[in-house]
């Protein structure tokens, strides 16, 4: 059957929460879990497709501007992707929070593309033009309060062969310092990443980047808060560690602004944050064009955005080694397969080849405990 014969029937949404292993600190608070809202988009074809939209505590925000867009998608062709987004996008009533329409719609638009691969019987990579490199590099997340535990799970995940390490500052000056150097002796030479999530104003980032840079990191991660790119370009023109952007920018118009305004040396991107594997295409784009890379950002979400995640990992040319991956941060992940487990700090191409879509087969025990979870305990807190 043509895709073009295919059309959109039912959406189905479900709120879900998604208990973390330990406390995930970073500079903003502390989250012991996640919600999310998983998006089953039903067709006339029989064929389901499957995705999920990051959600704020409770869901019920996104669950709702979901529910106000779906009328515009059921009825329709289901390869008209960029013509549905941008009328979700503008009759959805996101004139004037297009960030939010992104995080909102990306999990609708995720399960478009699965229903489009499932019916071509291929991989959604192979749609979005076909792999460029043959297995996507993803960082060392090492969690834990104290410069102890940090070093000790940073020496873990150099052992297990990641190349890149990734550690949250912004914790306050001392505990930055203490952290900092502690990892770094730990990972000995290996590259050491570092992510401030926007916590310093510009002279507070320019005297902790000039503290930080003895420990050689490879970048800074948002060092100012992101709504300033003046701040950013500041920073960036000050110091002479390189500048990553990740909240600073969340489509291509972004890009481009921070691209001409030499704000960044790396982007930082999501799926969710640029509002969908399509525009997250169009965004490593324009950094591509300015001769720039991008870093695939993980959101706090389970295996389906991980393995979409890793599908635009094999198709953009402009990627960096040591991308973000979330689903080893669960309790419990949400699917079944495919295998994400990384070996040597990496997935390769053979993880999704084959497997028509996105290639994910949801773990439904899992899903109905990540329902309930949400019922008993959708708000969860933050220290």
């Amino acid at each position: 059957m043509a895709t073009g014969d295919i059309l959109i029937t039912d959406i189905e949404l479900t709120p879900l929460a998604l208990a973390f292993r330990q406390p995930y600190h970073w500079a903003g608070r502390v989250d012991h879990g996640a919600t999310i809202v998983l998006v089953r988009v039903r067709t006339d074809a029989g064929i389901v497709g499957i995705g999920e939209s990051t959600a704020c505590r409770p869901a019920e925000g996104t669950l709702a501007a979901l529910l106000g867009v779906t009328p515009l998608f059921v009825g329709q062709p289901v390869h008209d992707i960029e013509h549905l987004m941008h009328k979700a996008r503008w009759l959805g009533g996101f004139n004037h929070v297009p960030w939010q329409a992104n995080l909102v719609l990306a999990g609708l638009e995720m399960a478009i593309w699965d229903v489009l691969g499932r019916a071509t019987g291929r991989p959604v990579y192979q749609l979005l033009g076909g792999a460029v490199r043959g297995a996507v590099d993803y960082f060392g997340f090492p969690q834990g309060y104290g410069a102890v535990e940090l070093a000790r799970q940073a020496r873990m995940l150099a052992t297990a062969g990641h190349s890149v390490i990734y550690l949250k500052v912004g914790r306050g000056e001392a505990a930055d310092l203490e952290n900092v150097a502690a990892v770094r002796e730990a990972v000995d030479g290996l590259r050491l990443r570092l992510d401030a999530n926007g916590a310093w104003n510009v002279p507070e980032a320019v005297h902790m980047i000039r503290r930080l840079r003895p420990f050689e990191p490879e970048w800074i991660e948002q060092p100012t808060p992101p709504t300033s790119v003046t701040a950013l370009r500041q920073v960036k023109e000050t110091v002479d560690v390189p500048i990553a952007a990740d909240q600073s920018v969340f489509t291509a118009h972004d890009v481009y602004d921070l691209c001409m305004l030499r704000a960044a040396d790396a982007f930082v991107l999501s799926p969710h944050e640029t509002g969908g594997l399509l525009a997250f295409r169009h965004a490593a784009a324009v950094a591509e064009a300015a001769g720039l890379p991008v870093c695939l950002h993980g959101q706090s979400v389970s295996g389906i955005s991980d393995t979409a995640q890793h599908h635009l990992g094999l198709a953009v040319p402009n990627l960096t080694t040591g991308n973000q991956i979330m689903h080893q941060l669960l309790v419990e992940d949400l699917i079944e397969a495919p295998d994400l487990t990384l070996r040597d700090g990496a997935l390769d191409e053979a993880v999704v080849a084959g497997r028509p879509g996105l290639g994910v087969e949801l773990d439904l025990d899992a899903v109905a405990r990540a329902e309930e979870l949400y019922r008993r305990d959708g708000r969860y807190h933050h220290a």
